[in-house]
């Protein structure tokens, strides 16, 4: 089933959600026969089995371009870091992972594709801003595109169709509750 028309979202702001937005409307296309690519971006623990525990016959295809890390480690990635050149390893991880994303953009095999936290590598730096509006304005008419992250520029914002900013009113870290598994990650 191809979309008649794709259109363009942005989940931003500083709160909880954007990707478990993404991972709603990834969801919902797959059980209505769309094909979905979900692509993540920086963050430090993937999503790839949450997408393969929620599948039936549906499938949602999953690439993971985060962190150069030691395998089962944490590693940040840090803005100052990587404005002083120090994080060439985590430039090219994002840098192939958007020309991944640019693959199955303009493949055409896919009516769904969701870059999770594409936004947040063109703010630290590890991708250029012109590149995601490139890929952006040069969409086949039929793929809906899903970018997310913090921090998204008036540039992204006016290309999208649907715009949410999701803002933290209140939250747990706040009071010192960490991340919890099942929940937050």
């Amino acid at each position: 089933m191809k979309l008649e028309k794709g259109l363009v979202h942005i989940y931003t702001g500083e709160g909880k959600g954007k990707t478990t937005s993404s991972l709603g409307l990834a969801l919902r296309a797959a059980r209505y026969g769309l094909r979905v690519c979900f692509v993540q971006f920086m963050k430090g623990v993937t999503e790839e089995d949450t997408l393969k525990s929620a599948q039936g016959k549906e499938k949602i295809d999953y690439a993971y371009f985060g962190h150069a890390r030691p395998a089962g480690k944490w590693k940040w990635v840090y803005k100052k870091k990587v404005d002083a050149g120090e994080s060439e390893d985590d430039k090219a991880i994002a840098s192939r992972g958007l020309e991944f994303a640019k693959k199955v953009v303009h493949e055409g095999e896919y009516d769904v594709i969701i870059l999770d936290e594409i936004i947040m590598a063109v703010w630290f730096g590890l991708l250029s801003e012109d590149e995601v509006i490139n890929l952006v304005k040069s969409k086949p008419p039929h793929v809906e595109l899903v970018l997310t992250g913090r921090r998204a520029s008036e540039k992204l914002i006016e290309l999208a169709d649907y715009v949410s900013e999701i803002n933290k009113l209140k939250h747990p870290y706040d009071k010192g509750i960490l991340a919890r598994e099942g929940i937050d990650y």
